[in-house]
């Protein structure tokens, strides 16, 4: 330790006459004790207030500067460094040191800024603002057959890219391009991770996934996968996941997307749609999610379901009732709920089976794949009457239904079972799907419903309330009561904040139960009269229309 403490003293005395030898055999002397203690030797750096010296050292035109970077990278290694190497100004000339022609100065200099920012976001988004992202693309494209100084610029585009002030500097770049051309030229798994760890992050803007997809990353995906899918390997299981991963990710910007689509006629799209019939789970889920995302708008939905997706879907659905994947199942659930979402599809979709098929998941218990097997049914319903009716008199789904009604731990699986028991009322206008949600219990559910957050689920519960009172008044009067629905309605209609929609619906729906004794006498108690009087007044036309014929039954009926 004493003679670290003497070379600490020669260096204070050196670095002020710039005498480079002994600044040499000083520097020597701190990283040989660096590499024997690194915590002890960085403590007594601290300690002898050497670090404010070293920007002075940092001098491109200097031989030492590489081994004062070496100083600063090691230093930076202890947590307790990182701000005294800040106090002392070191990253600026560091940052400096980037424009560097000598590759060991480069390298050592990102070690160094690499290590002192390491963890701190507020750091890495100075160096951001500093411009050191088009510095480094640069550096990456001039030395990538230097192995090192690639691998120390893919470390900090990592770390660089979790930034999302990142993004928009590194799409100014030709990142995409370098990305790519250094991805063909690897054959070892470990450095295509590395790649693969900057892309993903990298991938998660819009502008970036397409300049990857201009740029080759697909093809090169495509043949990761061709390589892998049949390989045993840690690492083949792991590129395999990797690159498929990848490729949903790139699919999930819409230019990019359709870029690949090629109106359904694309290699890409076709190579995909290979995945599906897959024995690899991995595969078949990437197509699965693959074809989710190609269909995100209608023009590819017709498309695809008129030549035949739709089928091989329900052919992976069908594996997967007893194998039982459930990313699988929701990959695959998730791609026939957008595919039905055009009117024209629906039919075609009902006419293949779909339904029935969806109907085979209806007992699992994992929440992700009950979400998305009551969407896909709902779109599939919607504006269509007889498979409404089909659906909705089935019993063994309405009880699951009104079961998941209650599922308070999954607000998404409750509001999608609360909109379907709606839907299966509204598009079949059926008295048998009617009584079959009264005797299931689903009455009550559905005036919960009306009082939703979201307008939306309010107007279709209104709705569905509405066509209930009007085909079997006497069946739900019971359910009606237990829940309430006047006083709910009251509520609705007192509410200032309550859409006209959801006015005019309760005021209608008002009218359909005063056939019922104690419902009317219900009416009457809150003196509906008076809410009902003040919305003929409202700005709305159709609501101060609907007021007036409201008042007037109320009056008839008083």
């Amino acid at each position: 330790m004493d003679k670290l403490s003497e070379a600490l003293e020669k260096l204070k005395l050196a670095s002020t006459d710039s005498a480079t030898d002994s600044v040499e055999s000083c520097l020597d002397c701190l990283l040989k004790a660096l590499v024997n203690n690194n915590t002890e030797a960085s403590m007594k750096i601290q300690e002898m207030g050497v670090l404010p010296l070293l920007p002075t050292l940092l001098s491109p035109q200097s031989s030492c500067t590489p081994k004062v970077a070496n100083m600063i990278a090691e230093v930076a290694k202890n947590e307790f460094m990182r701000g005294p190497c800040v106090e002392a100004g070191l990253i600026p000339p560091l940052i400096q040191l980037l424009n560097s022609t000598d590759q060991e100065v480069l390298l050592q200099t990102g070690r160094a800024l690499g290590n002192i920012c390491y963890d701190s976001h507020s750091l890495q988004a100075q160096l951001i603002n500093m411009g050191v992202i088009p510095t480094l693309v640069k550096l990456l494209g001039i030395h990538s057959h230097n192995t090192a100084l690639t691998e120390m610029c893919l470390i900090a585009f990592g770390n660089l890219a979790e930034l999302e002030s990142s993004k928009e500097q590194f799409a100014s770049t030709n990142i995409a391009e370098e990305l790519v051309r250094l991805f063909q030229k690897q054959i070892e798994h470990e450095k295509k991770e590395m790649i693969f760890e900057v892309l993903a992050p990298l991938a998660e803007n819009d502008v970036i996934k397409l300049q990857l997809v201009e740029a080759g990353l697909v093809e090169c995906l495509l043949d990761v996968v061709a390589q892998t899918v049949d390989g045993e390997r840690e690492e083949d299981i792991a590129q395999l996941k990797t690159s498929s991963d990848l490729m949903v990710l790139l699919l999930l910007g819409d230019e990019s997307m359709q870029k690949l689509f090629e109106g359904g006629k694309g290699s890409v799209f076709q190579r995909v749609l290979s995945w599906i019939p897959s024995h690899n789970h991995q595969l078949q889920l990437a197509g699965a999610l693959a074809i989710a995302n190609f269909a995100r708008n209608d023009g590819n939905c017709i498309h695809m379901v008129d030549t035949g997706i739709v089928q091989k879907l329900l052919e992976l659905l069908d594996r997967h009732v007893e194998e039982g994947n459930v990313t699988v199942q929701h990959a695959a659930l998730s791609a026939l709920r957008n595919l039905a979402i055009p009117v024209v599809n629906k039919s075609k979709m009902l006419s293949t089976g779909v339904a029935d098929v969806v109907l085979k998941f209806l007992q699992s218990e994992m929440p992700p794949v009950q979400f998305k097997l009551l969407g896909t049914l709902r779109m599939l319903i919607d504006t269509q009457a007889e498979a409404a009716d089909q659906l909705g008199t089935n019993g063994k789904l309405v009880e699951r239904l009104v079961e998941w009604c209650e599922a308070k731990d999954h607000a998404g699986v409750m509001g999608e079972s609360n909109r379907l028991l709606s839907a299966l009322i509204r598009h079949s206008k059926s008295k048998e799907v009617v009584r079959t949600v009264i005797q299931g219990g689903g009455v009550k559910h559905l005036v919960t419903m009306a009082t939703s957050e979201h307008m939306i689920m309010q107007n279709e519960a209104l709705v569905a309330l509405g066509l209930i009172a009007a085909l079997d008044l006497v069946a739900a009067e019971k359910d009606f009561v237990g829940a309430n629905l006047v006083s709910v309605l009251h509520k609705l209609l007192s509410d200032e904040r309550s859409a006209p929609e959801i006015k005019y619906n309760s005021m209608i729906l008002i009218c359909a139960v005063m056939g019922s004794e104690p419902l009317h006498k219900e009416v009457q108690s809150l003196a509906f009269i008076d809410v009902v009087s003040k919305l003929r007044a409202h700005e709305n036309k159709t609501v101060s229309h609907q007021a007036s014929l409201t008042e007037q039954r109320l009056t008839a009926q008083s």
